[in-house]
């Protein structure tokens, strides 16, 4: 298996962490009471349980894939109810001072989830 990560977040209630990133086409691999694991392709993320105040929230995620404009468009179209689009704050696809190509949103708890193009290359 190659080099790879899978970066732990918070979750208030896994179930409704499950829903979400369910919508944005992560498949539950593993799940019980003190951890979770979600899994989109080769993304992946794991879930401990934590009480967090999502407006306080520092944590966060990058997913690096080599085809960001089918991301953020899979994204947009997720089944996320409208009242949560607007404080989940998927944003556009922007090209950073330094070249990159990125789009942020954030999960029900506060993670800020950073998305990259793969293809960028000093």
């Amino acid at each position: 298996m190659p080099d790879h990560s899978t970066p732990n977040l918070p979750s208030n209630d896994f179930g409704r962490t499950e829903t979400f990133y369910n919508a944005l086409g992560f498949q539950t691999k593993y799940r019980e009471d003190g951890w979770m694991i979600l899994e989109r392709g080769k993304l992946i993320v794991e879930f401990f349980p934590m009480k967090i105040d999502p407006k306080k929230s520092s944590f966060s995620v990058c997913f690096r894939v080599d085809d960001l404009d089918a991301l953020h468009s899979a994204f947009a179209s997720a089944a996320i109810p409208e009242n949560q689009r607007k404080s989940l704050r998927l944003t556009a696809i922007k090209t950073e001072p330094h070249g990159i190509r990125i789009f942020y949103m954030g999960d029900p708890d506060g993670s800020l989830i950073r998305c990259l193009d793969n293809t960028y290359a000093p």
